[in-house]
């Protein structure tokens, strides 16, 4: 349809992705998702779902060639596709690291990199990173999978800066614990060491909690959204209660009265 907007979301088979296809369909935009597994003319609510992977160049570039035959533009990229991973630093592979790296992190530079120069030839676009509130407050357990929202949030912040004369603009959306699978999906460390039991035991136990109990998938969505659509768009949005609390009490709180409560919180205990 002429003058239609177009979204491109990775990682849209379910949870956070999937809402925020179905938001944006919402919002007036053509939406086109990713997985791994998708059939050949899968619709899943209304997201036309392709395949790719985004830890591979050719499947990635195959991605973006077929959205534009199939569209002939891109206005935004939701970078969403990601996993898990719950353990002691000491206990993952450097090839488990990299692994894990490959998908959060490298996955968006291949995606964003195909993307860019059909933004820019527009004149105009939108590019969404799903952070976490792990991008800025680092937990026990979680080293890597933090290391990887770090990066997230520093790769994003740069390239923000570069293509705002451009006319594009990079946001980040950072929740906290959300009702997804990423905890059950999530990987296990690939050598166990028993001395960290006890705490990846109480760090799993957590996670489960907090997802349990977490925002709704719609609350990211919807900042996927405003993202997408705000004239002015913000380079952070935080979605949901817990996620923008913990900001401000990172920002204000004194560290060690924040480090105690949040070590407390999170299961460790000195």
């Amino acid at each position: 349809m002429a003058g239609e907007k177009v979204a491109l979301i990775t990682g849209a088979s379910g949870g956070i992705g999937l809402a925020a296809g179905v938001a944006l369909i919402r919002a007036g935009y053509r939406v086109f998702g990713t997985s791994r597994q998708a059939a050949p003319n899968e619709v899943r609510q209304g997201i036309h779902m392709l395949r790719c992977d985004v830890t591979d160049d050719e499947s990635v570039k195959l991605l973006v060639k077929e959205v534009i035959g199939l569209a002939g533009r891109i206005d935004v990229l939701v970078n969403n596709a990601g996993r898990s991973l719950i353990g002691a630093a000491e206990e993952s592979s450097i090839g488990q690291a990299q692994n894990l790296f490959d998908i959060n992190v490298y996955g968006i530079l291949r995606t964003t990199k195909e993307v860019l120069p059909i933004m820019r030839k527009q004149g105009k676009g939108r590019i969404i990173n799903i952070s976490s509130v792990a991008g800025f407050l680092p937990g026990p357990y979680t080293a890597l999978y933090n290391a990887t929202k770090h990066a997230v949030e520093g790769y994003s912040e740069s390239l923000d800066h570069e293509l705002r004369t451009l006319g594009i603009r990079v946001s980040l959306v950072e929740p906290a614990f959300t009702r997804t699978a990423l905890e059950d999906n999530g990987d296990k460390p690939d050598q166990i060491l028993s001395v960290y039991d006890k705490g990846r035991a109480a760090a799993n136990a957590t996670w489960r909690n907090g997802i349990a109990n977490g925002d709704p998938v719609e609350a990211v969505a919807e900042k996927v959204v405003l993202a997408a659509t705000d004239k002015e768009p913000s380079l952070r949005y935080t979605p949901g209660t817990m996620a923008g609390r913990l900001r401000l009490m990172r920002r204000f709180i004194p560290e060690k009265i924040f480090e105690k409560s949040f070590r407390k919180q999170m299961g460790v205990i000195d």
